[in-house]
């Protein structure tokens, strides 16, 4: 079984520390969540401003089942959640692909 909170081959270190969800909302807000009709890099419409989910007791099956990972150590640590989606995109390179 791979360490799913160890980086990538060609990414540097991430801590040890962060091995669950942090709370920081960016997973409800940079990927897009088709169950949810939630493009990419927008907030949730049920994220609340302290990241916390307003459905969560019916929240969809793809939400449910999301695990943290090292992408997680990476933008937990950042000090707003622009910053976090921000980070989360261009981990993934999908920061043109955003609208607006």
């Amino acid at each position: 079984m791979t360490d799913r909170f160890a980086a990538p081959p060609d990414s540097p270190p991430r801590s040890p520390l962060v091995r669950e969800c942090t709370g920081c909302g960016a997973c409800c807000a940079a990927p897009d969540i088709h169950a949810l009709n939630k493009p990419l890099g927008v907030p949730c419409a049920h994220l609340q401003p302290d990241c916390r989910c307003g459905i969560y007791a019916a929240r969809p099956a793809v939400c449910r089942h999301y695990q943290p990972d090292w992408v997680c150590g990476e933008v937990a640590p950042l000090p707003t959640l622009d910053a976090r989606i921000r980070r989360f995109l261009e981990i993934y390179g999908l920061e043109a692909e955003t609208p607006g």
